[in-house]
């Protein structure tokens, strides 16, 4: 038995995680078109009509476009809160089939266990994920503008983390395309993690049990992968968990896949590093 995990995409443009066990197959969040998902899922052997459900993250719409098409045409479940189910019912076309939970309880797909938690973002009630397997946990949390004590003690468990990292400060504060308001929104308790502040929270959720880090939802104009993971690479070494690999992901192209087999050593597998045009709405974040 084992659980394989892929970053689809992830990017202030779209953003999709796919996590796969013998008995369910899941998407965290469906920020790309129908068209780019199936794509996307296609260069790993998978189709969106083998899929479980698609846990939601929150309603924006870099998280939420490709629902139209998989959720309501066909007729996959959704599972995310209720304040998070009446957003997506103004912004797009139904009818979905919503299976809701409270933010902070535990429910089950398949042989998923997940536990979910709030997080600080600017959204109606946005959440992260951790998903417990036979296999392993994998911990997700990305769009927060800061990492509380409570939420990093919720993804302590995993033994595999998609961590935001957004911007690099200085990048974003000598970006002269954004107005001050919105620096001043990523840069709040309720906007994005930071270079900085991603790797002050790997720091602290570092263990022995975590090996992989998925850097996500980098900024395309306030940041670049060299410096992300260098950023949280010398927090990692100087902490003594230098044996955290870190991925850092990408907008344009699939992740390797990562296998968790439970006592058995993980494996990652580049599937095709091709890159893929988006397409979709762009967004700043």
């Amino acid at each position: 038995m084992s659980v394989q995990f892929t970053v689809l995409g992830s990017g202030s443009s779209g953003n999709a995680l796919y996590i796969e066990t013998p008995e369910a197959r899941l998407l965290v969040d469906a920020g790309f078109s129908g068209r780019q998902l199936r794509q996307r899922l296609a260069q790993i052997g998978k189709t969106p009509e083998s899929l479980s459900g698609i846990l939601i993250t929150h309603e924006h719409s870099d998280h939420t476009q490709g629902l139209t098409i998989l959720a309501s045409r066909l007729k996959i479940p959704v599972y995310c809160n209720r304040a998070t189910q009446d957003e997506i019912a103004t912004q797009l076309e139904g009818p979905f089939n919503c299976q809701l939970f409270a933010t902070g309880a535990t429910f089950e797909v398949g042989d998923f266990v997940i536990d979910t938690f709030s997080v600080s973002h600017d959204a109606q009630d946005p959440v992260g994920f951790l998903l417990r397997t036979p296999s392993g946990n994998i911990g997700v949390l990305t769009d927060l503008g800061h990492a509380t004590k409570l939420v990093l003690e919720r993804v302590r468990p995993a033994h595999a983390l998609f961590l935001e990292a957004n911007h690099d400060v200085q990048m974003l504060q000598n970006d002269a395309r954004r107005p001050w308001s919105l620096k001043q929104r990523i840069l709040s308790r309720h906007g994005h993690l930071s270079n900085e502040a991603a790797a002050e929270a790997a720091e602290q959720v570092a263990s022995a049990e975590l090996k992989h880090l998925f850097l996500g939802h980098l900024s395309q104009d306030c940041n670049q992968p060299e410096i992300a993971r260098a950023t949280v690479a010398e927090r990692l070494q100087k902490a003594g968990a230098g044996h955290i690999q870190i991925v850092v992901t990408s907008q344009s192209t699939l992740s390797p896949t990562l296998t968790l087999a439970g006592a058995a050593a993980p494996t990652l597998v580049t599937a095709n590093p091709a890159a893929i045009s988006t397409g979709g709405r762009p967004s700043i974040g």
